[in-house]
């Protein structure tokens, strides 16, 4: 088991990727989204430069409501294949100085050591920077605090470590381990702990656990109770910093394949309707068969003007490969919907077989 998690997280990715190919955007506020063009209906931001984020715009707006705010906004049209070669780049070069990487996306990972974590978090930033990006690293005992650190590397620009770490200055390296747990995270919110959402923290206000605090004092019997045998203890254990401590390299193999999309108006027109969804069943069903993957259910979502949400799903009689089949099979489960409302999004998923181990 090694001694120390760190947590590599890359600041503002998407748009620190498009600053390198256009140096003069730097400092600038850039906002990721959609096409790039913020007159365009229902696209989102998917990533706001510490700029923009000054005016108050987050991942998740919408490009409308980011050009409100930050009238004065760059807007960039996403461009995935980009990000994704930076990121092949970036967990590259993690591999080269850390070992082994955990991936958790695009723009974060996981390393182990037993040797000086903070050695390693400052030639893991070096590396990054040499690639020209740059990124926190969070140092835990296991990948809660890890992760939490991270955060705090962030947010404050601080360090906690031994007097021989600390630089006095803003390293982008942050360490939170059982030392000072409670000192950092006893008194914050609950829905300040990785796993704890909206939702599970106000479950827990209601039985008047509003801090960390309240949840390491939890009656452990109690929340089993509230939360169910798993989940309720498991809270408990996050509320007192213990977490995962194994690092997982194998890739994970995804057991399903989604596309949708939200349409700039809504559909009304029931051929418009199932052209569209046509379309979207042929792009997933094509990508599965260029992976050699065998489809096994078919299932349609259909969100209408209202953001009322519905899912229908059909298990094929066999499993199969065939692009028809699964187009068909998407359509028949459109039919099965009240087409009453315009439909503001359509979107089609594919539950898969395990990869076949015999192919190379």
């Amino acid at each position: 088991m090694p001694q120390w998690l760190l947590h590599v997280d890359l600041d503002q990715f998407q748009a620190a990727v498009e600053f390198r190919r256009r140096p003069e955007l730097r400092g600038q506020p850039v906002i990721v989204g959609g096409e790039g063009d913020p007159t365009q209906p229902r696209k989102v931001v998917t990533c706001a430069s510490y700029p923009a984020r000054a005016y108050g715009v987050r991942a998740g707006m919408a490009l409308k409501m980011a050009q409100r705010k930050c009238p004065d906004g760059v807007f960039l049209p996403l461009d995935m294949p980009a990000y994704e070669s930076a990121s092949a780049e970036i967990m590259a070069a993690l591999g080269r100085v850390a070992g082994p990487v955990e991936i958790w996306g695009m723009d974060e990972a996981f390393v182990a050591t037993d040797g000086d974590p903070w050695q390693l978090a400052a030639e893991i930033r070096s590396a990054v920077t040499e690639l020209g990006l740059t990124c926190a690293v969070g140092i835990g005992d296991n990948k809660l605090t890890a992760k939490l650190a991270t955060g705090f590397a962030k947010s404050t620009g601080k360090t906690t470590a031994e007097p021989a770490h600390d630089t006095g200055a803003a390293t982008g390296i942050f360490e939170l381990t059982a030392a000072n747990w409670t000192e950092l995270m006893a008194h914050r919110r609950t829905d300040a702990l990785w796993g704890v959402g909206a939702r599970i923290a106000k479950r827990l206000a209601e039985l008047d656990i509003t801090t960390v605090a309240d949840l390491m004092a939890a009656d452990r019997q109690r929340l089993a109770a509230e939360f169910g045998p798993n989940t309720g203890p498991y809270l408990w254990v996050l509320g007192h910093g213990k977490g995962d401590t194994d690092l997982s390299t194998t890739p994970r193999i995804p057991v399903g394949r989604s596309k949708s999309e939200t349409f700039p108006h809504d559909l009304t027109d029931p051929a418009e309707i199932r052209r569209e969804l046509a379309r979207l069943a042929t792009e997933v069903a094509e990508e599965m068969l260029a992976d050699h993957r065998t489809t096994t259910r078919v299932s349609v979502t259909v969100r209408t003007k209202t953001f009322y949400t519905r899912t229908k799903q059909q298990k094929l009689p066999t499993p199969t490969t065939d692009v028809p089949t699964i187009v068909t099979t998407a359509l028949t489960l459109i039919d099965r919907f009240d087409q009453d409302r315009p439909i503001r999004l359509l979107g089609v998923r594919l539950d898969l077989l395990p990869p076949d181990p015999d192919r190379p």
